[in-house]
This record gives C-alpha cells, structure tokens and sequence, in this order.
C-alpha cells in the first residue's frame, strides 16, 4: 500500500534545471581536480551540495556542526548560505528543523544553546 508523503521530493527539473545542474557539475569537478584528502570528505562535500537545493542551507547548517560545513565549503568552493535557498522545498521534512522552528529560536538550536533531538532525521511526519 503506498501512502502520499506530506512533503514529496519534487521534480528533478524544479530542483535542479538546466543551468543549475550545469552549475553543480561544474562545481563537482572543479572540487574534484583540486581536492587532496580523504575521499569520505570530498564524497559527503559532494553529497551536501546535491542535497542543498532540497534543504535548504538552514537544514544544512543545523545537521552538520560549523567545521563540518566550513570543510565542505573548502573543498567546494562555495559559501553554503550564499550558494543554497534559506528552506529548501522538502525542508520541514528534516525531524530537527521542524523542533528548532517550534521552539522559536533557531540559531539557539543550530549552536545547541537548545538541545534538538533527531536533528539529523528525515521523515515525513508532520506531527514531530
């Protein structure tokens, strides 16, 4: 039996049309030419970029603490607030980021001045 899900994944062309998906191929290789380290970083580098444009930076920067995102800005060549949209069309289904709203202070669940439990889960569950 298949549910409808309250915040489904949109079109690949909504997310990413052309010129983006041009953009973020651009942006991938030129990380990956200039990239030495650990593979593991440089693939969830790349894995943060496809993801943003669904997110949102806020998501973002609540699931990953502030090294963890200036790595990945590094390895990327990109300023994640500048690069990515404020709330990504499938947002609200990140656990964390619907408690940080609900609280009413999100920078103070982003520094963990409030503690955000299942900051990193997604789901489609409005009701958390």
């Amino acid at each position: 039996m298949t549910t409808k899900q309250k915040y489904p994944a949109p079109k690949t062309d909504q997310v990413h049309p052309t010129a983006r998906a041009q953009e973020l191929a651009e942006l991938i290789n030129g990380a990956i030419e200039r990239y030495r380290g650990n593979f593991d970083e440089l693939e969830k580098a790349i894995g943060v970029l496809m993801l943003g444009d669904y997110v949102g930076w806020k998501v973002l920067v609540l699931v990953h603490n502030k090294r963890t995102i200036r790595k990945y800005e590094e390895i990327l060549g990109i300023n994640v607030r500048e690069f990515f949209v404020e709330e990504g069309p499938i947002a609200m289904r990140s656990m964390g980021y619907r408690v940080a709203l609900n609280v009413g202070s999100f920078w103070k669940a982003v520094s963990g001045d409030i503690p955000v439990e299942n900051r990193r889960e997604i789901d489609d569950n409005p009701e958390t």
